[in-house]
């Protein structure tokens, strides 16, 4: 049985997964509306492992200052097999209850929101805030930390262009995003790529890569970009096969965690403190079991259950603008 709103007197925020840009700033704003409705926080360290090892600090509104720029996440963050389990569950809203923490906050991915889900069930009030650079939680149109990390990736691959270029070179550029393809897409659109390959659309059929460079090249294009995403992989290898297919020098480049640090943008820093302040909210309502969502515009919130239910896809429109875009 969760506790009415009048009761809520400790609300604790936790950052878990992948770090994204911007979760600083959402964390601040939880501290800062928890503290202006009244209430005790408590920052919980190392997401999940940190709260079933009871890394758990008093929040006062001066030790989220001077964080909103700051990349990462001041409370850290880590993967914690324990808490897929039952017994690690129960351990966690057990520690929670010990701890007065009768709301919580938690600002990750979908693995995140799936520990926040089980809490619920275990009479935790619980909100998530989608704090991922993968875009890829399907309630939401907007999560935290993608904006940089595309940004980010974006910047990088414009001056690899400029190098491929000078030596007139194919380039493979590996981005960030797991499963999903949205950095992936964006990239490929703002950056100009003559190929772009995502986990959700890519057949595997090289030879039309490989058909592609050689057609460019007659036209006289002196560079090839080819943005390849993370779910797909492989681009050291694949590299050397376009190479030998082609005869064209390829040479493969992986950003990697670079596109999850440094200064947030506006957007993720806005968007991730109006998030937090929602969030809140939310616990002050008497609301739980609730995630954090942005559509058309606009804050609102959905059942646990229902966002983990729920599936994206890449838009359709888009990837055809972005193939037509190549040619």
């Amino acid at each position: 049985m969760t506790k009415l709103a009048e009761e809520i007197q400790t609300i604790g925020v936790l950052t878990s997964g992948g770090d994204a840009p911007g979760m600083n700033a959402a964390i601040r704003a939880v501290v800062r509306t928890a503290l202006n409705n009244g209430k005790k926080v408590k920052g919980i360290k190392q997401g999940y492992l940190g709260l079933l090892n009871e890394k758990i600090v008093d929040f006062k509104g001066s030790d989220v200052s001077n964080t909103i720029q700051t990349g990462g996440t001041i409370l850290g963050t880590a993967r914690c097999q324990e808490m897929r389990t039952e017994e690690g569950q129960k351990k966690a809203a057990a520690i929670c209850k010990k701890h007065g923490i009768d709301g919580l906050v938690v600002i990750g991915g979908d693995g995140s929101y799936a520990g926040a889900q089980k809490l619920a069930g275990l009479g935790v009030n619980t909100i998530g805030l989608p704090g991922t650079i993968d875009l890829d939680i399907a309630c939401t149109e907007y999560t935290i930390g993608f904006d940089t990390a595309v940004n980010t990736a974006m910047e990088a691959i414009d001056k690899v262009r400029d190098t491929s270029t000078s030596h007139e070179r194919c380039s493979i550029i590996e981005v960030m995003g797991r499963s999903a393809g949205y950095i992936a897409l964006w990239c490929g659109i703002a950056n100009g790529a003559e190929d772009i390959l995502l986990p959700e659309k890519y057949d595997y059929d090289e030879q039309k890569l490989i058909d592609n460079i050689i057609a460019n090249r007659k036209k006289g294009k002196k560079h090839h970009i080819i943005i390849n995403a993370e779910g797909i992989g492989h681009s050291t290898s694949m590299a050397r096969r376009i190479e030998a297919a082609t005869g064209v020098e390829t040479r493969a480049t992986i950003l990697g965690h670079m596109q999850r640090g440094g200064s947030p943008t506006c957007r993720d820093r806005f968007i991730a403190s109006i998030m937090g302040a929602y969030a809140v909210d939310l616990l002050c309502a008497g609301k739980s079991k609730r995630v954090v969502a942005y559509r058309d515009g606009e804050l609102t919130d959905y059942d646990i259950d229902e966002a983990l239910a729920m599936q994206k896809n890449i838009n359709e429109y888009e990837f055809e603008v972005a193939r037509m875009l190549s040619r």
